[in-house]
């Protein structure tokens, strides 16, 4: 059972009081997190990398989500757009593709008066630290304004003030390396052309890249299979076209969602990339350890171990579907308590440590398990939960408002907790990969 700290927040100085609270990131959680605060009217300013709203999301738009409509609409959010007159998605049992999810949902959302005039697109959060303070610095720590260096579009370097920062950049653009080490492979500076990021459209925009083409995807979760899929159907019409699936291990848990997950569209990933083994339209490797890349013509070779011994594959294109970790770079001069194992806050690591549970099996969690030793600093969404995979959005509503709550002083409404997440099949780290929603 997990101990709530029931001490009410550090009161915000006069200092603290004319600033407003950072958001960085304006995907899902972070106009989640915007909405809380607009319910509660607490400034704020919401950072974000790209021109538009969900910039991450846009990347993978294609694909589609695992939770239906009822599980990916914010409850503040949702009050929010009624309000607006907003129409809800007709059949809230169906699961959408990220461009649904972006453009029935997350854009009218950004573009309510209240969000809207506090976004600034093109911004792009590059260093937050404690105002005059490196993190050795303690006196007066608590009282002193967030400081973040945001780079702009044009290129231009600015800083800014808060009075606390909610992190919700997410993961997507930070993939886990190739090699089974966790490091960027040996060699990779003459091949990298030859790399691709996790969930590339396929079938859609990305097709002439792949098709007549040996594409191997690296990976055994979700993101992985998605991309199998796609690939599989293409090599049904365009000719030559060769899949093969390389994993590290014996065999690819995480696919392998159980028979009752409520997500049944996860559910049934595992079943048809098996299928499409047995048919013979994928090449299935396993027990494949990478620790090298090297350019080989036009394509590129992967180098490691295969059950001890040394190995060798080649391919024309690699689809890197190992999985996400998150940006801490720009969080050097915070002070964190991350977990050693996942890189999650310390009090949420054991609730979501994939060896002891599936994604529906989290509990229930807010402020109190997002803290960090610099107050009023919170990672929330995919970013907190680290290298831990498959994380769900409507655990991210729940963390934000809490949050909100504890911002506000409202203690009864930080810690009170719930949640009703779908009962969901396995969600292990051992095989890598990576997912969402």
């Amino acid at each position: 059972m997990t101990l709530i700290d029931l001490t009410p927040r550090s009161a915000v100085t006069d200092r603290l009081a004319t600033l407003p609270v950072v958001i960085i990131g304006a995907g899902p959680i972070g106009l989640a997190a915007a909405a809380n605060l607009v319910e509660r009217g607490i400034d704020f300013v919401v950072l974000e990398a790209g021109d538009r709203p969900a910039s991450s999301i846009r990347l993978w738009g294609h694909t589609r989500l695992f939770s239906p409509w009822r599980h990916l609409i914010d409850p503040a959010s949702r009050r929010l757009l009624d309000a607006a007159g907003w129409a809800p998605p007709v059949d809230e049992g169906r699961a959408p593709s990220g461009h649904e999810l972006v453009d029935e949902y997350l854009m009218p959302l950004a573009e309510l008066d209240a969000i809207r005039s506090r976004i600034r697109y093109g911004a792009r959060a590059s260093a937050v630290t404690r105002q005059g303070m490196d993190r050795t610095r303690t006196a007066g720590r608590e009282s002193t304004p967030f400081l973040l260096r945001v780079t702009t579009a044009d290129g231009r370097v600015e800083e800014m003030t808060g009075r606390a920062v909610i992190d919700a950049s997410g993961t997507y653009t930070s993939p886990n390396p190739l090699s089974s080490s966790g490091l960027v492979p040996m060699g990779v500076g003459g091949a990298g052309d030859r790399i691709i990021h996790a969930l590339p459209d396929v079938r859609g925009t990305d097709r002439a890249r792949f098709s007549g083409r040996h594409t191997t995807v690296v990976g055994a979760g979700h993101s992985a299979a998605n991309t199998l899929i796609a690939l599989a159907e293409l090599s049904r019409t365009e000719p030559d076209t060769r899949v093969t699936w390389l994993i590290r291990n014996a065999s690819a848990v995480r696919v392998s969602s159980s028979a009752d997950d409520e997500l049944a569209d996860r559910a049934r990933l595992g079943s048809r990339v098996d299928q499409l083994v047995d048919d013979g339209l994928i090449e299935k490797i396993d027990s494949f350890e990478i620790s090298a890349v090297e350019r080989q013509g036009d394509g590129i070779r992967l180098i490691g171990t295969r059950r001890g011994e040394p190995a060798v594959h080649d391919a024309d294109l690699v689809v890197g579907a190992t999985g996400f970790r998150p940006d801490l770079d720009m969080l050097r001069e915070i002070r964190l308590q991350l977990d050693d194992i996942v890189e999650a806050p310390v009090r949420l690591a054991p609730l979501i440590d994939p060896n002891l549970h599936s994604c529906g099996t989290v509990a229930p969690h807010g402020f109190d398990e997002l803290r960090h030793p610099d107050s009023g600093f919170f990672l929330v969404g995919m970013k907190s939960y680290g290298r831990a995979p498959t994380f769900l959005l409507a655990t991210g509503y729940e963390q934000v408002r809490s949050v909100a709550a504890w911002l506000d002083g409202d203690m009864r409404a930080a810690t009170e907790v719930r949640l009703a997440l779908p009962a969901t099949g396995v969600c292990s780290t051992t095989s890598g990969g990576g997912g969402c929603c």
